[in-house]
């Protein structure tokens, strides 16, 4: 008997401005927070990170996480913290199993490089995965967008998942 594997992929996209710098929201960027950069213009937390693999798993799904599930919670029950939104789209998968994630940042700010590897081991912790299933990258963009002369910042992730037929 052949075992059938079928394996997805899903890309997903979120990008926020950040508040003026006298702000007191923290900068919460894969679920830590960044003391060196104001929080984002958001509803929520404005967790990038979180949010575009949220996206990418609602490509996967077609089951809307922000704009339908985390709305709710944010608007009538008040939970800003973007962790939850991705273990509420995590549940959405069904029998597909995430095999790995990659994410990829464009900011002036904050700085990334020291805490990749924690940023990594988190994702991997909300997402129940061993951290050499994720993968991620930031780039300053040399100025070229608006995230790259600082005003926001943006992240792009890519979900591949496998389901066993």
């Amino acid at each position: 008997m052949t075992t059938r594997i079928r394996v997805r992929t899903g890309i997903g996209q979120d990008s926020h401005r950040f508040l003026p710098p006298e702000s007191s929201k923290p900068c919460v960027i894969a679920g830590l927070i960044f003391d060196d950069a104001p929080g984002f213009n958001a509803n929520s937390d404005g967790d990038i990170v979180f949010h575009a693999i949220c996206n990418a798993i609602s490509s996967l799904t077609g089951i809307l996480i922000l704009g339908d599930i985390a709305d709710d919670l944010c608007l009538k029950d008040g939970i800003t913290d973007s962790e939850v939104y991705l273990a509420e789209a995590m549940k959405t998968l069904g029998k597909q199993e995430v095999s790995h994630v990659a994410v990829t940042i464009e900011a002036k700010k904050p700085k990334f490089k020291k805490r990749l590897l924690e940023m990594r081991q988190n994702i991997a912790r909300v997402m129940q995965l061993d951290v050499s299933q994720v993968g991620i990258t930031a780039t300053s963009g040399e100025g070229l967008t608006d995230f790259g002369c600082g005003d926001g910042a943006q992240a792009f992730a890519i979900v591949t998942t496998e389901e066993h037929l």
